[in-house]
């Protein structure tokens, strides 16, 4: 029998920290112009759905955001951008289908102090996850929008409650935030950024859609390789869009 859907907690406040992710954690961003398109896509649709952002942070394989909305729902809204979005990327890779996950996850952010946590927690994100060694060298989060001019981010709302200085010294210090996230380890054997590299290195593949063309028989002696290389079965099959079931079964 099927469970029905747990209601999605509601915020009084209209802001919510959502994390979108790809279909069986597959990659949604393949190169610079990708990230880029999915920050245009939120800059666009800022006018037309009336919604604020407060952080976010595109990771390879999902997205954190920090958000208010004010003239549509927070369902209306994400309908729209992974709309755009998604046509948009399939053109490009020449393929079919869905590209997130049905379900995106939320939470409600009712109070300030757990307003400025999450804004930590979505910026230290890269940093967790062995992408960089400092916040302002990744370049798809909207911690530099913090530090410079801001372009989509509001960053008032934070300033109003910490000085810039006070703000920027909270985001960089040690913590052990606990917000919604991916639900998997935080231990792998190589990072995502290493990972990939190996992949293309052998494969000779320039993205996911690349990747699943190949014939099968080809695709699993990769599938194989990567494994022997150090990469986790869960990293190759987000890594590679091929289910994780037949990762492990190869």
């Amino acid at each position: 029998m099927k469970m029905p859907r747990e209601a999605r907690k509601t915020s009084q406040s209209e802001t919510y920290h959502i994390m979108l992710r790809g279909i069986n954690q597959q990659q949604i961003f393949e190169d610079e112009e990708d990230y880029q398109k999915f920050v245009e896509v939120l800059k666009n649709y800022q006018a037309i759905c009336g919604y604020t952002i407060y952080a976010y942070c595109l990771m390879g394989n999902h997205i954190h955001l920090l958000m208010r909305f004010n003239n549509e729902t927070i369902g209306q809204v994400f309908k729209r951008i992974g709309s755009k979005y998604v046509y948009w990327y399939n053109i490009k890779y020449q393929r079919k289908g869905h590209l997130f996950q049905d379900r995106f996850k939320s939470e409600p952010v009712e109070d300030d102090s757990y307003f400025l946590t999450v804004i930590r927690y979505i910026h230290q994100n890269p940093v967790k996850a062995g992408l960089c060694k400092k916040l302002e060298d990744y370049r798809y989060s909207s911690y530099n929008e913090y530090l410079e001019e801001p372009q989509i981010v509001d960053v008032e709302q934070a300033f109003s409650l910490m000085k810039k200085e006070s703000f920027i010294e909270y985001n960089n210090e040690p913590s052990s935030d606990m917000c919604i996230d991916v639900e998997e380890s935080n231990i792998k054997r190589v990072t995502d950024e290493e990972a990939h590299k190996i992949i293309k290195k052998y494969s000779k593949c320039e993205s996911v859609s690349e990747f699943q063309a190949l014939p099968i028989a080809k695709r699993n002696k990769f599938l194989k390789l990567f494994k022997e290389k150090g990469i986790s079965i869960r990293q190759i099959s987000r890594l590679t869009g091929v289910s994780y079931y037949i990762v492990q079964k190869i």
